[in-house]
């Protein structure tokens, strides 16, 4: 069990029948979400620091502001208010000292996470649920990294908008800012493992760049057509790493030249460009080769409601006998699994609309946000594991719903065997919910719900505030 001092930091008190009845309370009642998930952080990352920032026994101290602030991005739309009083709750239970209503400290201490320990959070989590996926999925027998970019919008402060400016189509004080950001995801355990951030005028491909060192050799890279440029395929190659990519649409083809591996099969050979892109840095541009030998791949698709009736496949595995060309579409069939993996962040979680008022602050935002959506990878990874359940199966949002519902009970447990009971029952419930198999399905992109007939805010708030209160004035002479 938790001490209160491992919980909250260290308090003293001259009475020792109190310390024993905050141990008791401390016994029972341990933060929900640090029970569950500190096997998949490092130990000592939470810990009170010597020196600097974190070093000072506060209320609010490093492990408790971490834990706190994940409860708020796993439960989307918390306030910071709601998180104080749930601390409030917290520390009421275990008979300590009252915690101000006031959330500025809370606010104070959420600036205090520093980058290193999101990002070391993020790494390990990614990690864990790595380990507990196993062998889950592979490409024979090798790792396969998806990879895919979106965009998020932020409160519009002034400081975000220096940071991340708003679309150019919108006018000034009627949009929001922008924060893009690329993301790389393990194919068979769905974790996040490294993402890239930046404004409108960094490109996907340039904030893809960032990422390479986080692939290695002996992995394949899947993605769409947006990272299918020369840049991309020779610079992977030369770290080993093979891409299976979507051909680009600006980017024309003929099968009736190269060498002919068998029906819309051929290898082929892409020189380099006379001119540098964008994207690419001068470093990186001179170390690629003058021409690279690829595989172009016809396949027809033919699964009902699905867009494209044939896909042209580039990839960089040259050999048809070990990687047939209907294997390569199936694999590439799976991409669309990075488009789940960021709807459950951006809609499950809520980071489509983020909620901070200044750039420092997103930024742990959406670490926090990728941190909380690892930890559930982790817990359906070893769901999985446990019952013997296709880890596809295994519902994000329904294991979301069920952490919520769980973690309360958990905290409560009397003892580690009843503990481990619940968790126990909590693993078994979502193993016993799988997702249908809906093969084919089929829906319209529409919505039978109309929404209230509002006009758009087309100029900026100040000004139709500045109209409604002179059309009122006229209205009240008039009267």
């Amino acid at each position: 069990m938790f001490t209160t001092a491992e919980l909250f930091g260290k308090f003293h008190s001259p009475k020792a029948p109190l310390q024993k009845a905050q141990d008791q309370a401390a016994a029972a009642a341990p933060q929900e979400l640090e029970r569950l998930f500190q096997s998949c952080l490092p130990s000592g990352l939470l810990s009170q620091a010597r020196e600097g920032d974190n070093s000072r026994d506060r209320v609010y101290s490093l492990r408790v502001t971490f834990w706190t602030f994940l409860w708020q991005t796993l439960n989307p739309g918390s306030s910071c208010r709601q998180a104080v009083r749930k601390v409030m709750a917290w520390f009421a239970f275990l008979g300590l000292p009252p915690v101000s209503p006031d959330d500025s400290p809370f606010c104070q201490a959420r600036r205090r996470l520093d980058r290193g320990t999101l990002e070391r959070a993020l790494c390990a989590s990614a990690q864990a649920a790595e380990r507990r996926s196993g062998q889950a999925w592979r490409f024979h027998d090798r790792e396969v990294i998806v990879g895919d970019g979106t965009t998020s919008a932020a409160p519009d402060t002034k400081e975000n908008q220096r940071a991340y400016p708003q679309s150019a189509n919108q006018k000034k004080g009627c949009g929001f800012p922008l924060v893009r950001w690329v993301a790389l995801f393990s194919l068979s355990s769905g974790a996040l493992l490294n993402v890239a951030l930046g404004n409108k005028h960094k490109a996907e491909l340039t904030l893809f760049r960032k990422l390479w060192d986080r692939l290695q050799a002996g992995m394949i890279f899947l993605a769409d057509r947006l990272f299918c440029d020369y840049v991309t395929l020779a610079g992977l190659l030369l770290r080993s790493v093979d891409s299976v990519l979507r051909l680009n649409s600006s980017r024309s083809y003929d099968f009736r030249k190269g060498k002919k591996l068998g029906r819309y099969d051929r290898l082929v050979t892409w020189n380099k460009p006379e001119r540098k892109p964008r994207t690419a840095t001068q470093k990186l541009w001179r170390s690629l080769p003058g021409q690279i030998t690829l595989r172009l791949i016809r396949y027809p698709v033919s699964i009902p409601g699905f867009r494209p009736k044939e896909i042209i496949l580039v990839t960089t595995l040259l050999d048809p006998v070990l990687y047939p060309a209907a294997q390569l579409a199936q694999l590439y069939l799976r991409r669309w699994w990075v488009e789940l993996f960021l709807r459950h962040i951006k809609t499950t979680l809520q980071m489509d609309i983020l909620r901070c008022q200044s750039p420092a602050m997103l930024y742990r935002e959406i670490m926090m946000h990728l941190i909380g959506y690892n930890l559930i990878r982790c817990l359906m990874a070893e769901a999985a594991g446990i019952h013997h359940v296709d880890l596809e199966r295994i519902s994000f949002k329904g294991s979301v719903d069920t952490l919520r519902q769980f973690s309360l009970v958990i905290a409560q447990a009397r003892s580690r065997r009843q503990q481990s009971q619940l968790i126990s029952a909590m693993l078994a419930a979502l193993a016993a919910d799988p997702l249908p198999d809906r093969p084919h399905r089929i829906e319209p992109r529409s919505q039978k719900r109309r929404r209230k007939d509002y006009p758009y805010l087309i100029k900026p708030r100040g000004e139709l505030r500045a109209k409604l209160l002179r059309t009122n004035k006229l209205k009240n002479r008039k009267a």
